[in-house]
């Protein structure tokens, strides 16, 4: 297990959350609703965003700069990786630069296929990361007697960013990026969804009301939150918690939207 580093007694831990956008808020809420007493900043690089389609090489190298610039800044206990894409391809090298423990989120391919009846899974993400070896290596070491359909989005993450920066999303652009995930073939039909991108829970009432028929939509964020709370369960603090901090990596101001969406969030 990570050693934590230690801090002046009831001091609270810094937990930094960091995505490639805005869709990390799905953990946050998770991870700031199990350990409420920490103090959190989220880390949005809006300006390398989407992650997706980008070169692995140079998506690495910028993930690390990034990382290492919000680690001198704000001098986290942890960090949680809010983000597939970067998770999958770049935690193996965070954790190789820096002494700060790292939670990732990956897939949940595992727990889906324990729990779906009829063995065939979706996988829902950017086309980085359903393309990505790590991926794969799940689906052979998990997903045994599974039948798993990888269906990469090229625009959802985009997609859920104008939604909660309240700008108009048509039913048919979303309906089109999740058409893939159903397979009704040999009398099996798809019935649970993994969403492989933290993006995608922000749309997923949009996701029930246009699937063609019922699924279990898998979110990996209470999942993350179990494991931030285990890593800080010897962390005791009688501090109150501080309003969360969030920061773009673009400087730029949030549109008034997503400015009262973030306030929704507990964000100032």
């Amino acid at each position: 297990m990570p050693n934590l580093k230690k801090r002046p007694e009831n001091a609270a831990p810094v937990v930094l959350i960091f995505d490639s956008g805005v869709g990390g808020l799905t953990v946050f809420r998770e991870v700031a609703s199990a350990r409420p007493d920490a103090r959190y900043v989220y880390v949005a690089d809006d300006a390398g965003f989407p992650y997706g389609n980008q070169p692995p090489d140079a998506l690495i190298k910028r993930i690390v700069q990034v990382i290492g610039d919000a680690i001198a800044a704000h001098n986290p206990d942890l960090i949680v990786i809010a983000c597939n894409t970067a998770s999958t391809l770049a935690l193996a090298e965070l954790r190789k630069n820096f002494s700060v423990p790292f939670v990732g989120t990956v897939p949940a391919i595992k727990p889906a296929c324990a729990r779906s009846q009829t063995k065939r899974i979706a996988v829902l993400g950017t086309r980085a990361t359903v393309s990505l070896e790590y991926t794969h290596a799940l689906i052979r070491e998990f997903a045994s007697g599974c039948d798993v359909i990888l269906v990469g989005s090229p625009h959802l993450a985009s997609l859920a960013e104008r939604e909660l920066s309240g700008l108009p999303v048509a039913d048919a652009e979303i309906a089109a990026e999740i058409a893939p995930c159903f397979v009704d073939n040999d009398g099996r039909r798809t019935d649970t969804v993994v969403l492989a991108c933290t993006h995608y829970p922000l749309l997923t009432a949009r996701f029930r009301k246009l699937a063609p028929w019922p699924v279990e939509w898998i979110d990996p964020a209470p999942a993350i939150a179990r494991r931030v709370a285990d890593l800080l369960h010897e962390w005791k603090t009688a501090a109150q918690s501080a309003p969360p901090q969030i920061f773009f990596t673009s400087g730029r101001a949030p549109p008034a939207p997503l400015a009262a969406a973030l306030r929704s969030f507990g964000f100032n």
